[in-house]
């Protein structure tokens, strides 16, 4: 049993520790001393309570993303319109905010209800091209990003342009009415914290402990089993992009109201994208997406500290997430030939 352990914390840790022996081969190779630059990244990120509450607002989109789509991965599906989706809900958001004037006790929750129904209407589009369109979800989100790109762009170059003029910076900044609270003079938002925490306990139940979460493995491991078994497939995948587009559309309208506190051409910010990468590494384990969002989030503040300090390219922190994620791949599919061999030979 202690060796069994041993070997699951080994191969847990070893994308970690590949992916900073190929970022310290890739730093040499670029001239550049690489424990200079690991804690330059290190002390960007960590560096004071600023720094840390910028974690925390990196973490909070990309925990409600990871969350939702730890629910379409479950049915099978892959909801790259996770995008377009944290859009859709910054949009509705945005609409509401500049249409209704209240207090912010009201103000507030009405923004997070306007960014749970923009997110999961896109999910129903979605889900009703892939169960009754027949269009591969992929094809369908990644077509609907677009779309909601293109509309964001419009709105803030037309009808929600700011007298001055329209710029790449957005609309008007909201009433402070629509700001959310933040943890005293850091960027993190406590009530986002909550929210992140809170869907992210939703989905580990709902995935363990339901009924539901049962029915959407099933259709996830066999859709045509699942249907003659009684299960109704069709509705259980358009629930579960509509779950996935409810968290993702509270993740945008969060970044609308708590981070930028207006609408902007990149309001996403790519989150949706990377959080494809937190639920990969996580092996679709809610319990494990924290830890891994917390590494995405300290190098996603703690890399812009290389052009500053070393006059490196502050891409390097993009490379260290994906080559996490492709060496994670490589060691799972490692893992899965010894034990395949081992069945063999057993």
């Amino acid at each position: 049993m202690r060796q069994s352990r041993l070997t699951k914390v080994l191969f847990g840790l070893a994308p970690f520790v590949l992916t900073i022996v190929f970022a310290i081969l890739i730093l040499i190779a670029a001239g550049a001393n690489p424990f200079r630059a690991l804690g330059s990244i290190v002390a960007g990120a960590f560096g004071n309570a600023t720094k840390i509450g910028d974690i925390a607002v990196a973490m909070v989109p990309l925990t409600l993303c990871a969350a939702g789509m730890l629910v379409t991965f479950a049915a099978g599906l892959w909801n790259i319109g996770v995008e377009g989706q944290i859009v859709a809900g910054a949009l509705m958001t945005t609409w509401v905010v500049r249409s209704v004037t209240a207090p912010a006790i009201l103000l507030l929750p009405l923004s997070v209800r306007a960014g749970v129904v923009g997110g999961a209407l896109l999910g129903v589009i979605i889900g009703a091209l892939r169960t009754y369109g027949r269009v591969n979800e992929i094809f369908a989100g990644l077509g609907m990003n677009y779309v909601l790109t293109a509309l964001t762009n419009y709105l803030i170059f037309g009808p929600w342009k700011p007298p001055d003029g329209a710029t790449m910076s957005g609309t008007d900044p909201f009433v402070r009415e629509a700001w959310m609270p933040t943890i005293g003079s850091s960027r993190a938002c406590w009530p986002s914290i909550a929210l992140a925490a809170v869907a992210l306990v939703i989905v580990y139940y709902l995935l363990r402990d339901t009924h539901w979460g049962l029915r959407l493995k099933a259709v996830g491991r066999n859709p045509v089993a699942a249907m003659r078994l009684g299960i109704n497939t069709r509705r259980e995948m358009i629930l579960a992009l509509v779950v996935c587009g409810a968290m993702a559309g509270v993740a945008g309208s969060l970044q609308t109201t708590a981070v930028y506190h207006r609408l902007t051409p990149s309001i996403s910010s790519g989150y949706g994208y990377l959080a494809q990468l937190v639920v990969l590494l996580s092996g679709l384990r809610a319990a494990a997406v924290p830890a891994i969002v917390f590494f995405f989030g300290a190098i996603q503040v703690g890399s812009p500290t290389l052009e500053l300090r070393m006059q490196l390219d502050s891409s390097l922190g993009g490379i260290l997430e994906a080559s996490a994620v492709l060496f994670f791949i490589l060691v799972r599919g490692w893992r899965q030939r010894l034990a395949a061999r081992e069945e063999r030979h057993g």
